[in-house]
Order: structure tokens, then sequence, then C-alpha cells
């Protein structure tokens, strides 16, 4: 009772607290805005106002924050259409890269919105134009007003792929009371891994249980094929690699390797696909600071005999990357971001390679490791000395490929599973009369 009074007391503190921030919140969006982090055409939808009309019948609300996220629950959205057909799905997203390659991959049927910022008014305007019957979270976005209200209005919430970092559990285990009282808003809490649910249930979801991980069974990336083949026919046989998600830090890494790699490969090309593409320009500067020869994707420009490297800065193209390069560097990882989706070049033959930072993928870096199907580095240096010697190594790169290729295999029930957990709620969602 203690505990619960206490959080009680936590979450209207904040509630009050998001009222007065109200001003600092418009402040910050017209700052993303600037920065091209924000849709000019849709910014009303962060602040709850909608931009499509609400179907008739009951609706299903998924959200996701980025592109991991939403990539994750396609082949979860694909099985909710083809069981509950009289469903409506809202897909919800924050960021102006996943609401782009959402456009391009949800199924005929389902929309999307940009989920709005955690302000009461906002969330409310949100659920009250939506009447959502069901919200399936995907991964850990909790945000205390927009669940709060949810349940208000009667919405069940389910968290699926739930995740709580090591580092996250660590400042949440500060604030138990408060993390356990959101936990226990969540009807049904699906753990993505043993360490996850282990966090999760020592922070108060009693009921979580692990059914694996959805980005296990996400279909590999798309990719355009005649794009595919004019960028094979533009590198020939020159050798090349793939340096992919980056993030700011990760780039000067790549540089430095490029030129040791270039010493022993003659005529090697780098692939760089930053994981925001609007840092192109300041990522080109800096290439071409160091006596690189740089072309840009995103300007048209060609890659040529002399092109260094390509910055791949353009949205939704990492899967054409992936089938380019059969040695990848996954970013995220040479600085303390978490890493990025190591499993998605695990599904187009590629040789990994990733930094020590891995903390978003913490359970399957170790197995892929353990498995041979990554290679640590952890600066330029080794870095080079890694992918010089799978470019060169047949045999090394072929068995890294292999075995990063059978993990990715591992849980194909996962989706039954995890399905199976949900269909009580769904099956509720369905008979919603709204």
């Amino acid at each position: 009772m203690i505990s619960r009074s206490l959080a009680v007391g936590v979450f209207a503190l904040y509630r009050v607290t998001a009222w007065a921030a109200t001003p600092l919140v418009h402040r910050l969006l017209r700052k993303r805005l600037a920065r091209g982090r924000e849709d000019a055409a849709r910014l009303g939808e962060r602040l709850g106002h909608a931009g499509l009309a609400r179907p008739d019948g009951p609706l299903v609300w998924l959200h996701g924050a980025s592109v991991g996220e939403a990539l994750s629950a396609l082949p979860l959205i694909e099985r909710i259409q083809a069981r509950w057909p009289g469903l409506t799905i809202l897909m919800t997203t924050g960021t102006v890269t996943s609401a782009t390659l959402m456009a391009e991959r949800l199924p005929p049927g389902v929309l999307h919105q940009y989920v709005p910022v955690d302000l009461p008014q906002a969330v409310r305007r949100f659920l009250a134009h939506w009447r959502p019957a069901l919200g399936i979270v995907i991964e850990s976005e909790f945000w205390p007003n927009l669940l709060h209200a949810a349940r208000d209005q009667g919405v069940e919430l389910a968290l699926v792929n739930g995740r709580m970092s090591g580092k996250s559990f660590v400042q949440w285990r500060r604030a138990r009371p408060a993390i356990e009282h959101l936990l226990n808003l969540f009807s049904v809490v699906l753990a993505q891994s043993r360490e996850d649910l282990r966090h999760l249930r020592a922070l108060g979801a009693a009921h979580a249980q692990r059914l694996g991980n959805l980005k296990f069974v996400t279909p590999p990336l798309a990719a355009d094929p005649e794009a595919l083949a004019t960028l094979e026919a533009a590198l020939g046989a020159r050798p090349r690699w793939l340096t992919a998600s980056t993030h700011p830090g990760e780039e000067e890494i790549v540089a430095d390797a490029h030129v040791t790699l270039a010493r022993t490969h003659p005529g090697i090309v780098t692939l760089l696909a930053p994981r925001h593409p609007d840092r192109g320009g300041e990522i080109a500067a800096m290439l071409r600071g160091r006596g690189l020869e740089v072309a840009c994707r995103s300007k048209g420009e060609a890659l040529t005999a002399g092109t260094e490297v390509y910055l791949a800065d353009t949205l939704g193209e990492l899967g054409l990357w992936y089938r380019l390069a059969e040695v990848v560097l996954v970013g995220g990882s040479l600085v303390p971001k978490g890493g990025q989706n190591i499993l998605e070049p695990a599904k187009l033959n590629c040789a990994i390679l990733c930094g020590p930072h891995t903390m978003n993928f913490l359970r399957v870096s170790k197995e892929m490791a353990e498995a041979g199907a990554i290679n640590c580095v952890t600066d330029a240096a080794s870095l080079a000395r890694s992918a010089g010697t799978l470019i060169s190594d047949q045999a090394a790169r072929r068995a890294m490929i292999e075995a990063a290729g059978d993990y990715a295999k591992r849980e194909a029930g996962t989706l039954d599973h995890i399905v199976g957990a949900l269909v009580p709620a769904l099956d509720r969602a369905a008979k919603n009369p709204l």
C-alpha cells in the first residue's frame, strides 16, 4: 500500500510537471523541426491532433519508438490482420525515419500516425479520437501520461518484446514503486530475453514471461533489384565492406580503418550508411577533409572508379547495402549507443563485426559471439585488421556467414508463441463495440 501510494504521488507530480513544461515541449518540437527531426506536414500528430479519420469498428493500436521496433512489429501486424480481419490496426512511431519506412512497409489497410508527446492534453486528444480497444507497446516505451490515460479510458495494454537493459534496470530500481506501477498497467508482459525477463520481474512485473524475440522473425530487409544491379555493376570486382547505422564518433574510426585497409586492399570501397541520413553533409565534409574521395547517394553522385567512400545517406535502403557487402560493421557499438540490430545482416549473408557497446542486444551478441557469428572490435586498428582478414579469407568469411544465418533461424516458433499469448486480449478487442 505504501508503494502504491508513493507511485500515485510520483505520477501526480509528473502530470503537474508535464502541464507546466508544455511551452518547453512546444519549443523543443520546433527545434527538432528545424533540424529535420520532425515532419512539418504532420507536426500536429505529435500534439495529439489526428491526421486521419478513424474507421468504424474496433481498433488495435501498436506502438514502436523507431525503426527497429516498428520493423519487428510487422510480422505481428500481418498475423493479426489474417486472424482478426475485422480489426483496424493503427501503428504509431516517433521518428521521421520510421514514418518513412512504415509508409513503404506497412500492409494495406494499416494506418500510421506519429505518437503524441507525453503531455496530458496531447495524449487525451489522441486517445479520444482513436479509441483503441487494445494497445500493444513494443519493447520499452513507458510514457506515464500515455499509459495512464489509456487505462483510464478502458484500453487494455500489452507489452511485447519487452526490453529492460542493465543500465535502465539500475536507474528504474531507484524508483521501483513507480516502474512497478507502470508495468502493472499491462495485462500481458512478454520479455524478449531471459535477462529482460529477470529485470522486469525484479521491478514488479510478476506476471511477465519470455516467449522469444520478435526480431528473430522479422523478414529480411528488402532491396530494389534494379538499384542492386546498378551498384553491383559500378563496384565490379573491387573489394568492399559496409559500415551500417553509424553514429557520431564512429565515422572517424571508419575513415581511419579505410585508410589502413587501402594499403593492403587496393581499390577498396567503404560503403557508409549513417543511422541518421540527415548527417550526410557533415560526414561527407569530414571524410573529404581527410583527403578521401566521397560520393553521396542522396545527391545522386555516381560511384566511380575513383570513389573511396560511398555515402549511403538515404532512408529505407539498408537491405540494399547488406546485399552489396559480405563484411559489415554494425554501428552504434563503437560508441556507447547500445548497438543497432545485428540480426538484420545475419539474415542477409553477412560476416558481422561490432564494437563493445551492444547493450541493446546483449544476449544476442553474446550468443552470436559464442557461435562464431560475430567478431568484436574496439578501435580503428582492430576494425581494419578484422575487416581485412574477412575480405581476404573467403573460408573464414563463409564460416561466419553460415554461423550468423544458423543463429537467426533458431527461434522460428517465436511469432506463434507471442500471438498465442495475445489471443485473449485480441479476441476481447475484436468484440469491442467501438
